[in-house]
């Protein structure tokens, strides 16, 4: 906000041609430059690196208008209203692509004054210690961490402190929760082990139900991405990138040939998705992952788009064979590759209690690669529609069928869509 009030020039989104996240996001990186230009500039006068931090007059200016936000200035008010329509606008377009809705937000700037009165509640009960300065601290030195900043001494809230009432109302809206899962990178799981420390010692037994699911960070060639330094791939940009590789790919493939023009981009943008959710999931979350775009597409690997075009090859063999009506009801002459199907299909249950039980999506990712992997060797191997044993043309049509509706069932299970055509 105060890097737009200095620099904007009143600039919109509509002025700007920009999305609102990314406008808000162009003078988050103009407020870090201003700052580390700023401190360099004291250190080099003589002040030492930690007031310098303190002292650099844009940062002061955000201390400024915090205190301001959290006393209900109108102008602040207004501007900060602003700006954050501007933002919630931009990631509802991006969510909207990447096929992700949520049941309930929460906002940290309704959640901070209840963070407020956890934290008050914490320093009558002694658990919490005010310092000299008036900021508000718990010391975590018996637990193997260390002391940790609650309250500024400003009495701003901090992360923590919006994440206390966060956690509080969560639990208030819905009391019958077995557990809660916190599902952010591994740089946060020091935060996390303090929240859930904090509320144990509070006496919130609930906590212990609390969990956090620490992925490991996404890379892409040309290394980590910091949105402070402006040093980030949007998701905006890896989406377009992504509709690219899958024309060109799909193209140099000869996929798409056959389909109107009309269909293609719509397609483009499902290959696109699946081949960069998938690529992910696959991959335990825990671990970090070099994400490259050009390997996620192709029509030949543990990829996205593998599975799909399978499942696009099986809705064709059965558009061809009118399965509609078709009945079965016992077969006993299955070949040694039908059995491995059939044992395959079997362990789709397990597969998935595993992959809940463990929060790791790659066990189903994986199990549906496995899948395919056995079903295109025996769609390779195995006449199905030029069989003419009218029971055995059944059996393969159906046993097809089951697999292209497991795929179909997973893919979703992933967030992935599975096209009727490619």
């Amino acid at each position: 906000m105060v890097a737009w009030h200095l620099y904007g020039n009143g600039e919109t989104p509509q002025t700007s041609k920009l999305k609102g996240d990314a406008l808000v996001g162009k003078y988050y990186v103009i407020f870090d430059k201003i700052y580390k230009k700023e401190v360099q500039t004291l250190i080099d006068e003589g002040v030492d690196e930690e007031n310098a931090k303190k002292q650099a007059p844009i940062f002061q200016k955000a201390v400024a208008w915090l205190q301001k936000w959290e006393d209900n200035d109108p102008d602040i008010i207004q501007l900060w209203k602003t700006m954050n329509s501007w933002v919630y606008k931009g990631f509802e377009e991006t969510y909207q692509k990447l096929g992700v809705d949520f049941h309930k937000l929460y906002y940290e700037s309704e959640t901070y004054l209840l963070g407020k009165e956890v934290i008050e509640k914490g320093l009558e009960k002694g658990i919490l210690y005010k310092k000299n300065d008036g900021s508000v601290w718990v010391d975590l030195s018996n637990e193997g961490l260390d002391e940790k900043l609650l309250l500024r001494a400003d009495g701003t809230s901090v992360y923590i402190t919006q994440d206390l009432g966060t956690a509080l109302k969560r639990v208030e809206d819905f009391p019958d929760i077995t557990s809660m899962i916190y599902t952010v990178g591994n740089e946060q799981d020091y935060h996390f082990k303090v929240l859930f420390l904090i509320l144990k010692k509070l006496g919130y037994s609930w906590s212990n139900s609390f969990f956090h699911l620490s992925y490991g960070m996404v890379d892409l060639p040309d290394g980590k991405m910091k949105s402070r330094e402006g040093t980030v791939v949007d998701a905006d940009t890896l989406i377009d990138e992504m509709e690219d590789t899958a024309r060109k790919i799909s193209e140099e493939a000869g996929k798409t040939t056959n389909l109107p023009e009309e269909g293609k981009k719509s397609l483009y943008h499902t290959i696109g998705m699946g081949a960069l959710k998938f690529f992910i999931l696959k991959v335990d979350p825990q671990k970090r992952i070099l994400f490259n775009p050009k390997e996620s597409i192709d029509f030949n690997g543990n990829t996205g788009p593998f599975i799909q075009y399978t499942y696009a090859r099986i809705k064709s063999l059965l558009s061809k064979a009118h399965t509609d009506n078709l009945v079965f009801e016992r077969y006993t002459n299955a070949t040694a590759k039908e059995k491995e199907l059939i044992k395959q299909i079997e362990k789709l249950k397990p597969a998935v209690m595993h992959a809940a039980d463990s929060l790791n999506p790659g066990i189903v990712a994986n199990y549906v690669y496995d899948l395919v992997k056995l079903y295109n060797s025996y769609y390779q191997s195995t006449p199905i529609l030029n069989t003419q044993d009218e029971d055995t043309k059944k059996f393969r049509l159906l046993l097809s069928k089951k697999v292209g509706d497991i795929i179909k069932y997973t893919l979703a299970l992933l967030g992935i869509t599975a096209p009727e055509q490619m």
